[in-house]
């Protein structure tokens, strides 16, 4: 019987399609003006102190189920949220306490639903991952791993569908990068050119094996290459660099050009979640990733370096920040547990 020898995979022509130029000549870093600086530095340690709080109370037992926290990942969804316009939705899995806080939800109601309070925003029944707010555009952590992509890819067809300029931001990891149903949706989303942004945070370790283990292409901004989908690189631990990608790829979207990918090479310092010592790294590794690219030291130091703020005014900065985070907790320990009629709401029949 006669074996086929397959062939060495051959390079991908240069060129191959008109949406090339987005790789091919990438975002540069934006040069942030004093105010704009500040605001990325107030929103990402929002974000830390916010993630800091709530592992705190997971240790003393007042959070319960699974806790994925974002530090070392802010710059990527504040960065995102400062190219966005008002209009653009939100979706994203399970680590996303960032994401909630980015888009402007209320840090109490964030908490409360944590430690499942009748004040949380899905009144205490849901945790991390059934939080919304049709307010803020904002449809969801989901804890089916992949399962923002389909749905981001809904939000997508539904702006087109309804001629709306809106662009919907589907964040998935590097874990969820390898299931099938992203691939199905790329395809759709291509076919029908639909606004969507598919930002794969990578954080190189999924749910804890590296990417070089678990991917046969690790460049995941390469991911849509069949489909015809462009994508970037983007470093994702300066808030610049993802504001300049993710302006580049909403005019894109906007244009009626069809989809994009951005992936943010960022890094999370806890592990997968709560209960995951992360073994597979050394501490020396994580050490260096804080002292060299951490997101929030370097608005820090440029801003310092420029005198644009003293040492005082970022002390100032972070105490507000932390007297907020302290509010939340207060209120998410104190608030009452839901009715046990609630069991019975807001249930489908």
């Amino acid at each position: 019987m006669a074996v086929a020898i397959p062939k060495e995979a051959e390079p991908i022509a240069e060129n191959r399609h008109p949406a090339a130029d987005l790789t091919t000549h990438p975002a540069p870093v934006a040069q942030f003006a004093r105010e704009q600086e500040l605001h990325a530095l107030r929103q990402m340690l929002l974000i830390r102190r916010f993630e800091e709080k709530a592992g705190q109370l997971y240790g003393m037992g007042l959070i319960g189920g699974f806790c994925h926290l974002y530090i070392g990942q802010e710059a990527v969804v504040v960065g995102m949220q400062m190219a966005k316009r008002d209009g653009d939705q939100m979706i994203t899995g399970y680590r996303d306490h960032g994401h909630m806080l980015a888009c402007g939800m209320d840090p109490r109601g964030v908490m409360a639903e944590l430690t499942g309070r009748r004040g949380g925003y899905s009144k205490g029944k849901g945790g991390s991952m059934h939080m919304f707010s049709r307010e803020k555009n904002f449809y969801g952590g989901h804890g089916i791993v992949g399962a923002p992509v389909p749905i981001g890819t809904g939000l997508a067809f539904a702006n087109k569908y309804r001629s709306s300029d809106a662009v919907c931001l589907t964040y998935f990891g590097d874990g969820a990068a390898n299931q099938g149903q992203v691939y199905e949706a790329f395809n759709m989303a291509e076919l029908w050119k639909l606004p969507v942004v598919y930002i794969i945070e990578n954080n190189r370790y999924a749910m804890g094996t590296a990417v070089e283990r678990s991917s046969a292409q690790p460049d995941f901004s390469k991911r849509g290459v069949s489909f015809n989908i462009p994508g970037a690189q983007v470093d994702g631990m300066d808030v610049r660099a993802v504001y300049a990608a993710g302006e580049q790829a909403l005019a894109w979207c906007r244009a009626g050009k069809g989809p994009t990918i951005i992936e943010m090479m960022t890094y999370r310092y806890r592990g997968h979640s709560m209960s995951d010592p992360a073994k597979y790294r050394t501490k020396e590794e994580v050490d260096k990733v804080r002292t060299e690219h951490d997101p929030i030291e370097q608005v820090r130091a440029r801003l310092l370096a420029k005198k644009w703020a003293d040492e005082n005014e970022l002390k100032q900065i972070d105490a507000s920040v932390r007297a907020v985070v302290n509010e939340a907790a207060e209120f998410a320990t104190h608030d009452a547990e839901p009715d046990p009629a609630e069991l019975y709401t807001d249930v489908y029949r």
